[in-house]
């Protein structure tokens, strides 16, 4: 057996069972321990659930900025066409109502 597993294997806790000579106060703490480490691990998986999720919403929340971005451009960009049109007729008008 590789050195690494044997140590390992040593430093077992025995699982609670009915039949057990352990005390009662030793079995419910090593009970209390299983739980909170199972509860430890639900929650480092909960985090990490929540960090994933979270760098999505942050990736579409870039993503549509960026197009509301290029809409709100393109709006105010056919805004300026719009009164660029308009100040060239207006001079244009005005040229013709001078010359008659």
């Amino acid at each position: 057996m590789p050195r690494g597993l044997a140590t390992r294997k040593d430093k077992r806790v025995p699982r609670l069972s009915k039949d057990s000579q352990m005390p009662t106060a030793l079995q419910h703490v090593l009970w209390r321990l299983d739980r909170l480490e199972r509860q430890v691990r639900t929650l480092s998986e909960l985090v990490r659930d929540h960090a994933e999720d979270s760098d999505r919403l942050v990736t579409i929340v870039a993503e549509d900025r960026d197009v509301l971005r290029r809409e709100l451009l393109r709006e105010h960009q056919a805004r300026l066409r719009v009164r660029k049109r308009a100040r060239a007729t207006d001079s244009n008008a005005g040229l013709t109502s001078r010359e008659t």
